[in-house]
């Protein structure tokens, strides 16, 4: 059961993260991109600043799951995280998401859904 909790707390995280970062970096879309003081400003928006901080315990929780389960599991079934962030940055940021890009969602969906259904862990042998 600890591995399908970290699981969701790493589809949960990264999004939300996403939305934050997304949000936040809408105030500063008037600062030309080749100036690297610009975004080290941005770190000072409280949505930001929110948004690097719930990246870091996604990392954290991301690498906490690598070591129970693997890589061949881990991100496809993560990739889940993509659908929710495109349905966070439709209703709440009022991004228009056309038909392909739905397509494209509704693939995601569909393998992370088979990959799910396999086994989470195999053999721990690491070759040198």
């Amino acid at each position: 059961m600890y591995v399908a909790q970290l699981i969701a707390l790493v589809v949960i995280l990264k999004p939300f993260s996403n939305l934050l970062l997304a949000y936040g970096e809408r105030h500063f879309s008037h600062v030309p991109l080749v100036n690297p003081l610009a975004y080290i400003a941005s770190l000072f928006d409280p949505f930001v600043a929110a948004g690097v901080l719930i990246q870091i315990w996604w990392m954290l929780s991301r690498m906490r799951l690598f070591s129970v389960a693997d890589l061949t599991f881990v991100i496809p079934v993560t990739a889940v995280g993509y659908v929710l962030t495109s349905l966070l940055g439709k209703f709440f940021l009022h991004e228009v998401i056309s038909p392909v890009r739905w397509t494209g969602i509704a693939l995601v969906c569909v393998g992370s859904m088979l990959v799910a259904g396999t086994r989470r862990n195999t053999t721990r042998s690491v070759s040198a």
